[in-house]
């Protein structure tokens, strides 16, 4: 069996949200091959072992292509906060999944694939670094904003990860100190402001009314869809959720001296829609000159950034992938 960092065998990559699990194989270029796509569980019915299913089963279809030896490692990029690197989970915005060993249940489940994890947000930075909009750049944040708002941090072109593996997680800086209750305990954390769920609950609340309920998957893409045709209050929540993510990301960006931040998931593709508020609101709060220098831009790699930081654990892992002896 091929070892070592000339391993060239593709990686089994998963990414883990609060909208949506994929998975694909990708290879030692970071080409995303054969992606396939599930909505998250919700409701009800979305015990840790109805999760757990969804998830193997994915990986399951993906590997029905090709031979277990001929896969280097399962590689995930799942929602956090976890604890890392044992990948024991405890999302905000999965409630089904409470301090559940998902690295442990995928080492047991496909017994012979080692297994990496790390925060979505980090996998996204990674990826993004490797092949994406951070390539060439040594220091860099990177976000997801979607269902939640989190975040990965490089610096000296190295991987940050933290005490606990949660360095740059910026969806629970405060922006508004009175600001609503967040899914953490805390009150006005960029999440509780940004993400896709809260933006729609804000607008539903001022009297935008979409053809599905504010809590659905989907309701952050109408939304955004509304925006874009002028609609007022979508445009409306719009430049709010904007207008914190900028007061962060200026925070961020005198905290650390960045070259660029690089924000992804599903809200980030509504476009300038969403980026030239957020530019106006970075330019308004970030007023230190190497802080004025940093580039707010999208991710590159779209959906597929997180896939591919989860297979760079392995092709990159001198970079990205050191989590002590007992990882």
């Amino acid at each position: 069996m091929t070892t070592g960092p000339e391993d060239r065998r593709p990686v089994l990559a998963v990414d883990l949200g609060g909208t949506k699990f994929a998975a694909a194989l990708v290879d030692c270029s970071g080409r995303v091959l054969g992606a396939q796509r599930v909505l998250t569980p919700r409701g009800d019915g979305a015990d840790a072992e109805v999760l757990f299913s969804n998830v193997a089963r994915l990986l399951e279809n993906v590997l029905s292509r090709v031979a277990q030896s001929e896969v280097r490692g399962i590689g995930i990029a799942s929602v956090g906060p976890m604890t890392w690197p044992q990948g024991v989970l405890s999302p905000v915005n999965i409630p089904g999944w409470r301090d559940f060993p998902l690295r442990d249940r995928l080492v047991e489940a496909f017994p012979g694939l080692p297994v990496r994890i790390h925060n979505d947000s980090v996998c996204l930075v990674i990826g993004e670094h490797w092949r994406g909009a951070g390539r060439g750049r040594s220091n860099l944040l990177g976000m997801v904003v979607s269902t939640g708002v989190g975040g990965g941090l490089i610096l000296g072109d190295r991987l940050i990860d933290g005490a606990g593996g949660n360095a740059g997680h910026i969806g629970h800086v405060i922006v508004e100190p009175d600001g609503p209750l967040c899914g953490c305990g805390g009150s006005g954390c960029l999440e509780a402001l940004a993400s896709g769920p809260a933006i729609c609950r804000w607008a539903h609340g001022e009297g935008w009314r979409p053809d599905t309920s504010a809590d659905d998957p989907d309701a952050a893409r109408l939304l955004a869809a509304d925006a874009a045709r002028g609609q007022p209050v979508a445009l409306a929540a719009m430049r709010r959720a904007a207008e914190a993510i900028g007061i962060a990301v200026a925070s961020a960006a005198q905290l650390l001296d960045l070259e660029v931040v690089i924000v992804g998931g599903g809200l980030a593709q509504a476009g300038p829609i969403l980026f030239s508020p957020l530019e106006d609101s970075f330019r308004r709060h970030a007023r230190l000159g190497f802080a004025r220098k940093v580039h707010v831009v999208p991710a590159a790699l779209g959906q597929d950034a997180g896939l591919v930081g989860a297979a760079a654990l392995y092709f990159e892992e001198a970079t990205y992938w050191h989590p002590g002896p007992d990882g």
